[in-house]
């Protein structure tokens, strides 16, 4: 895919009738499957998720344990609060300034600036995460991640609960 690719807006129709509601879809323990393809489409890193997530009420914690093909590991942890019916603020460490993110049906676009670990130090990167409720179980993410607005990468996840 070319810089010039469109992503996916929240206009655009819902594909059901199912509706997303973060904090109940990560309540409790949920697994995830994903990996990371470059702009040429070269899958360089597969990753496997241990996600508990607790809810007061206000504020959503996600604590995410990767375990990547190399056996390496990290840990992340987001804290979103509920900015209204539909919107979400949060951050994590490595993200720079506050995540956006808003709900519409059975879709999630969460918006943010991360700074990436590389072998050389870090580089600050933009990630625009799309999830869509499969069903119940199911959540897909697709994040299109750029650098001074030219498409750099994707992230391919599978959440289950």
């Amino acid at each position: 895919m070319g810089a010039c690719s469109s992503t996916p807006s929240l206009k655009d129709a819902p594909m059901s009738k199912l509706q997303l509601n973060l904090e109940e879809f990560f309540l409790g323990k949920t697994t995830a499957h994903g990996q990371f393809q470059d702009r040429f489409g070269k899958v360089s890193r597969r990753f496997t998720v241990a996600i508990q997530g607790a809810w007061d009420g206000e504020i959503l914690t996600l604590s995410e344990d990767f375990i990547y093909e190399d056996d390496s590991t990290e840990q992340r942890v987001w804290t979103l609060k509920k900015a209204s019916e539909n919107t979400w603020v949060g951050t994590a460490k490595g993200v720079d300034g506050m995540a956006y993110g808003e709900e519409r049906g059975d879709t999630f676009n969460w918006k943010y600036s991360f700074n990436l670990p590389t072998e050389s130090g870090t580089v600050l990167v933009n990630f625009d995460d799309w999830m869509w409720l499969m069903d119940d179980e199911h959540l897909l993410n697709r994040a299109y991640m750029s650098k001074y607005g030219l498409r750099i990468g994707e992230v391919i996840i599978i959440f289950k609960k």
